[in-house]
């Protein structure tokens, strides 16, 4: 049986401590070269802009500083739980090499970048590398006791420490000396944790992430605003060319009827005819433009039933699973359904895809990881509606193509919501949307 102890048990923490010691130093390996070449590579390509060679270097150069920082965060959530918020601002859609430069350029995230360069390269390759030395140096002592001094002292003396290792008696001392100093190597781990909290302060929320988050949310406001007028512009131009149209036009043929209902019975009947025939097209129509506000499946049986219906009336076979223990809020559901509807529309319009697969599920945290602005906008431990729509057609799917994706994300962004697309050459094509919610 293994002896427990407060923190867990032996076998655990030194599992836990030799994995801190390995990730610190392939760590201490990657940073150093990795931040020394994004930075002066950073600097050359800007230095270069008058020339103009930098306009044309500089994008290529600040997408690796940002993908070699993403990567970071990424190790940050999954080695040690801290999270670190990526906050980029898209770039234009087809901008030149002179606008793409001027974006990143603006971008308050790229000089937090290159100042992380700067620490990473200093303070972080210190951090990681001693995690990893705290573990190893003190088994290189005791290495040296078990008969390793011997080369070492061949090779005209060795220094362990402050032990200067000629025997086996100042063997044994390197020895004692590396026990001693294995006591230290429980600190690896949070060594490890604190290379990636020195990340997050550098990388992380500050008051430039203040003025990216506020920047965001008024951006989603005004996407909001202008979805908010385009809808109801659409919902006047619908009832004044259908619905009302045809109740003015039943009005005038029950006048006709007044008139006529004495004088010809008949022509009275066929307009009274005509008239009820106008009554339950209007009728259908406005229920066509509630259903297009929000559908009534969806207020009385929620989100899963009403993708469930929406599936239905699919040209392709769609198979659709729902794992939603309880329901959202009425506003995130309608969100979502419509996301959903859109996504489903694009698949059949310009997919070529003959099956199209919907997942719908509640989760605790969300992380959608494809390189756009998108981590950090759920927030940690939220629960989040996760939505993924799969075909197996052509692929090539982008945001911002003409798509309709692009609404899509505004849509979801009011909610503070994120999409991912994964759509390669080929397919299949993943749609993902990701809405906070209790």
């Amino acid at each position: 049986m293994t002896m427990q102890t407060g923190n867990g048990s032996w076998s655990t923490r030194a599992r836990d401590i030799g994995l801190a010691a390995l990730r610190g130093l392939a760590l201490a390996l990657v940073t150093l070269p990795g931040a020394l070449l994004g930075f002066t590579l950073s600097l050359v390509s800007v230095s270069l802009l008058p020339v103009g060679i930098g306009a044309y270097t500089t994008p290529w150069v600040l997408t690796g500083v940002r993908a070699f920082a993403d990567w970071r965060r990424v190790l940050a959530a999954e080695w040690c739980g801290v999270r670190i918020p990526s906050a980029y601002r898209p770039i234009p859609a087809n901008a030149n090499a002179w606008a793409r430069t001027h974006a990143m350029l603006r971008d308050p995230a790229t000089w937090r970048d290159l100042r992380w360069l700067q620490v990473d390269m200093t303070a972080g390759f210190v951090t990681a590398l001693l995690s990893a030395v705290l573990v190893l140096y003190p088994l290189e002592g005791l290495a040296v006791a078990a008969g390793l001094w011997r080369p070492l002292a061949a090779s005209g003396g060795y220094w362990y420490g402050f032990v200067r290792v000629a025997d086996q008696s100042s063997a044994f001392a390197a020895g004692a000396l590396g026990i001693a100093l294995l006591a230290l190597a429980p600190l690896a781990p949070r060594l490890l944790t604190l290379h990636f909290r020195l990340t997050r302060a550098v990388l992380g929320a500050g008051q430039g992430e203040l003025a990216e988050r506020v920047r965001v949310l008024t951006e989603t406001r005004r996407d909001a605003v202008d979805t908010s007028a385009a809808e109801l512009r659409r919902i006047e131009r619908d009832l004044h060319d259908g619905a009302q149209a045809r109740l003015v036009a039943m009005g005038m043929d029950l006048g006709t009827v007044e008139m006529l209902l004495d004088k010809d019975p008949a022509q009275a009947k066929r307009l009274l005819a005509q008239a009820r025939q106008s009554s339950v097209d209007a009728l259908t129509e406005l229920r066509d433009l509630v259903r297009g506000i929000h559908p009534p499946v969806l207020a009385e049986r929620g989100l899963g039933d009403a993708v469930r219906a929406l599936a239905l009336r699919m040209p392709v076979p769609t198979e659709v699973i729902v794992d939603l223990p309880v329901r959202a809020d009425a506003p995130v559901e309608s969100a979502a359904y419509f996301a959903v509807s859109e996504a489903l529309t694009n698949a059949v319009k310009h997919s070529g895809a003959d099956r199209i697969w919907i997942d719908l599920q509640h989760v605790k945290d969300g992380h959608v990881k494809d390189g756009r602005v998108k981590d950090g906008r759920v927030k940690e431990g939220a629960g989040v509606l996760r939505i993924t729509v799969t075909d197996n057609g052509r692929g090539g799917a982008a945001i911002g193509a003409g798509s309709g994706l692009a609404g899509v994300e505004r849509r979801l962004g009011t909610f503070d919501g994120v999409l991912a697309v994964s759509s390669p050459a080929g397919g299949p094509t993943m749609v993902t949307m990701e809405i906070p919610c209790v």
